[in-house]
């Protein structure tokens, strides 16, 4: 397997050498880019964007406002959405306009990088082979069947093999790990606050309520670093609240960056304990950065990113979570944060799209086989 990562690195780097490319990346307007708490996608977006821009090519990055990045931004709304307190406000009227400043100088690019799910399908038909598009969320929804049976041309990426599982047919050009620059978690942490962490959304698809009945029987401290949407708050008030008894379980809320990155490193374990088809999970490569195991549910990406034994364990039940807590001595934290270093860089994740990208500008049929998660 060494061997093979390797040959993979070096075809890539050769692929996406070159002269520089003029990428445009969109965002959604949801968060800003980077997100100041929580946010998934547009974190990635803000990684892969500063890494390519690092690369020595010509990024624009349509997103709000109040982004902050290393490529040229094009302001699309003042304000990212969820933290704009404003009572009158349209998310799809925002991204429609955003769309719209895209296709204006849609020319302007040799590659348009989509990542706002469906929403610019109908708007790009004629420039189709000038973009791609990654699908960031689950794809087990029925409508979305016909949704790219009909626009069935544009180029997809997917950012793991679970994640094509309900569309295996459709027009998938790759699968793109998601990366971390590598000075973002800068060294493994040493775990020594001696409590679990959960860091996500409280939602019942993500079980912060197993992550709690789990630590309890291990006997261990849990740390619930957290948001909670409107969407969520009846589940939270019902179900979790009730179970918030410090010191053994202490919700924190939204975390900062280096909030979230000291959580990280002191944790003995993350605790992952989803219920539902995972298609990716950004914090279990953010914790492997910090030297973290991971005690991961067997859903979606999970067997895919987690190494069982080496990066953390993947269980199926909470008996076998509650035994994974006592053998975490087992897992050597320089060995996770290497495992990292390894898989899971934002500059890795920029050459993937590179060599992807060039083959578009060029009309070119590029593609990476599934070894590219490796």
């Amino acid at each position: 397997m060494e061997s093979e990562i390797a040959t993979l690195g070096k075809t890539l780097t050769t692929n996406s050498a070159g002269a520089p490319l003029r990428i445009a990346q969109v965002a959604p307007l949801f968060e800003s880019v980077p997100p100041p708490l929580y946010g998934g996608t547009e974190r990635v977006v803000s990684y892969l964007t500063d890494a390519l821009v690092d690369l020595g090519h010509d990024v624009t990055l349509f997103a709000s406002g109040d982004s902050v990045t290393r490529a040229r931004l094009r302001s699309c709304r003042a304000r990212a959405l969820r933290l704009d307190d404003s009572p009158l406000k349209s998310d799809l009227a925002s991204h429609l306009s955003m769309l719209h400043d895209v296709r204006r100088c849609r020319d302007d690019f040799d590659v348009i990088h989509f990542h706002t799910d469906i929403l610019h399908l109908p708007l790009f038909e004629a420039t189709v082979a000038r973009t791609l598009t990654t699908l960031h969320g689950r794809l087990d929804l029925p409508d979305l069947h016909d949704v790219f049976r009909r626009w069935s041309a544009y180029p997809l990426v997917s950012i793991s093999e679970a994640q094509r599982g309900p569309m295996p047919d459709a027009n998938w050009l790759a699968t793109v790990a998601h990366g971390l620059p590598l000075d973002l978690y800068s060294e493994a942490g040493r775990g020594g606050g001696g409590y679990l962490a959960f860091v996500g959304r409280v939602a019942p698809e993500k079980r912060p309520d197993r992550a709690i009945r789990i630590a309890q029987r291990a006997g261990l401290q849990i740390k619930i670093a957290a948001k909670v949407d409107a969407a969520d708050a009846r589940y939270f008030n019902e179900v979790i609240e009730p179970l918030i008894v410090e010191p053994q379980v202490e919700f924190l809320g939204e975390l900062s960056e280096p909030e979230k990155r000291m959580l990280l490193q002191r944790a003995r374990a993350l605790m992952f304990p989803i219920d539902w088809p995972e298609p990716f999970g950004l914090v279990m490569i953010e914790a492997m950065a910090c030297g973290t195991p991971v005690i991961a549910w067997r859903r979606g990406s999970v067997p895919e990113v987690i190494d069982d034994g080496v990066s953390g364990f993947i269980v199926d039940s909470e008996d076998a979570a509650v035994e994974a807590c006592a053998r975490l001595d087992e897992i050597d934290r320089r060995s996770v944060r290497a495992a990292f270093e390894r898989r899971y860089s934002a500059r890795l994740m920029a050459q993937r799209y590179l060599a992807l990208y060039r083959g578009l500008a060029t009309g070119a049929k590029t593609a990476l086989e599934s070894t590219s998660m490796q």
